[in-house]
């Protein structure tokens, strides 16, 4: 089997960001994570991209343009005047989960700028796996900060998926719940979301309950596994093959989001799990040998020793290569110390996840996803960009007009004698597509003001003519405003076309200009020679 085409997102400032003094959050890992990368010589079995920064029309598609305009102006020099707003969108707060720090959205814009590109990448069928690891920021609101995270990068990346494939899995390995990303699609049957997360004992963010499993056309579209401290590698991999086994086969993915959160991993700052390197890699790997276009984030994890380990680690699985467990020399070497060693050892904490209760737990989810009858389907129909539409066939033959039969008004839909004119200037002009991403608003359509010549009567009598097939690009009629995440799609006409007049019976002269729905000419009037005067009456 070929190697995959791996497609990795870096931006090397983004490192220098600081959430505050103490915070769990250091930004700081991503700098170590693709210095360790480029130690080991991975770049050179990848295509390397810095990320743009997403625009506010980007992060909009999901989040409320209040809450974007809010952290694009917002700074801590400023942030007296906007004590009600901070307040409101839960930013900024003493001993806050999300402080207010220098350079705030344009963090927010570089994370989220590398997951939407890599959503392209993969929508575009360029890449197999695209990997963002500054991504996977699970927790944010469609207009609140939560959990370390002001904008979910997620959301907006399998929205961008959407509009390619018809499903979208998305997976969770983060010790936290992805209460945000199974939030933002918790009545829809488009988007699975799976989770296998700490729950209970009032962990953060308390949801993600193993009864939680969506509503409406999303009902059963949510998976949770809640899980205990402790869960060591051969437990986590006991659930979660089974569990992903079932979800590949009844929801038939055509698209795959993978949050990698290194806080499930031993000795994490937050976390309360005993799992390593290779048991975290596991999954990555399972994922992968289902061969669908896979997009790999990071997330949570808040030892950044272990978190450059990890996803430096998981980066090789997702290549194919083997690399070498003794730590090649780097910037970050005495990072490593004392022994310079890619893999951790396991976990300490007792293990309370039980055989009796993850067999419990495994059978409830089976069974939600027994009742999920077939895949769901979902009507979609591409646009191509302009450009690549395919030239009009030339007609020959007995279907060829002559030449100068007639004039052409640039505002007509030609169909032979059925000459119907429409009311705008679409002759001749390419469809231009609606974007997914952000409604646009079409303006009316003028008409033109071109003449449209008198056709001559023909002296010959001729059938109703067939309609034929229109000449130069087929006019597509599409939606202005295309709701977000939805595929493209024609739109069917609500109602049909008001049929032509039932043509006027003319002399034999006119036929073809009644057959086309035309009115018949006016007679001139007959001329007729004056008489002689009239004599005056004395």
């Amino acid at each position: 089997m070929s190697r995959p085409r791996v497609a990795y997102f870096l931006d090397t400032d983004i490192g220098g960001f600081y959430y505050a003094q103490h915070h769990p959050m250091k930004p700081h890992r991503l700098s170590m994570t693709y210095n360790l990368c480029l130690a080991y010589g991975l770049y050179r079995e990848m295509e390397v991209y810095r990320p743009r920064a997403a625009t506010s029309t980007e992060l909009t598609t999901f989040h409320t343009d209040d809450y974007i305009s809010f952290l694009r102006t917002v700074t801590p020099d400023n942030a007296s005047e906007h004590a009600r707003a901070l307040a409101r969108y839960n930013v900024g707060r003493t001993a806050d989960d999300c402080p207010l720090f220098d350079g705030l959205y344009d963090f927010c814009a570089l994370t989220t700028g590398g997951s939407i590109d890599g959503a392209k990448k993969l929508a575009g069928g360029t890449a197999d796996i695209a990997i963002n690891w500054a991504g996977g920021l699970h927790h944010a609101k469609k207009s609140e900060a939560s959990g370390f995270c002001y904008v979910n990068d997620i959301v907006l990346a399998i929205l961008e998926l959407l509009t390619r494939f018809p499903r979208v899995l998305y997976i969770d390995i983060d010790v936290h719940h992805g209460d945000g990303v199974e939030e933002a699609f918790y009545t829809t049957d488009r988007v699975m979301t799976v989770s296998l997360h700490k729950f209970g004992d009032a962990f953060f963010p308390g949801t993600g309950d193993v009864f939680d499993t969506g509503a409406g056309d999303g009902a059963n579209y949510a998976v949770n596994f809640p899980l205990r401290d402790g869960i060591d590698d051969a437990s986590y991999e006991r659930v979660f093959r089974p569990v992903l086994q079932k979800v590949f086969e009844v929801f038939r993915p055509s698209a795959v989001v993978l949050q990698c959160g290194a806080d499930s991993l031993a000795n994490d700052r937050l976390g309360c799990f005993n799992l390593t390197l290779r048991g975290h890699a596991a999954c990555v790997e399972y994922v992968k040998s289902f061969n669908v276009p896979t997009l790999v984030l990071g997330g949570g994890g808040y030892n950044i020793r272990s978190v450059a380990r990890c996803w430096t680690y998981e980066t090789a699985v997702c290549l194919g290569t083997d690399i070498d467990p003794r730590i090649p020399y780097n910037d970050y070497w005495e990072y490593y110390a004392p022994d310079f060693e890619l893999h951790i050892a396991p976990g300490t904490i007792e293990n309370k996840n039980d055989r009796e209760y993850l067999d419990k737990v495994k059978v409830k989810v089976l069974e939600g996803l027994r009742s999920i009858a077939a895949a769901p389907g979902v009507q979609m129909a591409e646009l191509p960009p302009a450009g690549e539409l395919p030239p009009a066939p030339e007609v020959t033959g007995e279907n060829k007009e002559p030449s100068g039969r007639r004039a052409e008004a640039r505002n007509e839909f030609f169909l032979g004698d059925n000459d119907v004119v429409m009311g705008g200037s679409n002759r001749g002009t390419t469809p231009k597509s609606s974007s997914s991403k952000t409604p646009s608003k079409s303006a009316a359509p003028k008409p033109a003001a071109t003449k449209t010549a008198t056709p001559k009567p023909s002296t010959t009598k001729t059938a109703a003519p067939k309609p034929g097939a229109a000449r130069g690009v087929p006019l597509r009629i599409v939606s202005p405003k295309t709701p977000a995440g939805a595929p493209r799609m024609l739109l069917k006409p609500t109602a049909p076309r008001a049929a032509s007049p039932t043509p006027v019976p003319v002399p034999n002269g006119a036929s073809s200009i009644a057959s086309a729905g035309l009115p018949p000419p006016t007679p001139a009037p007959v001329r007729r020679p004056p008489g002689p005067p009239t004599p005056s009456v004395p």
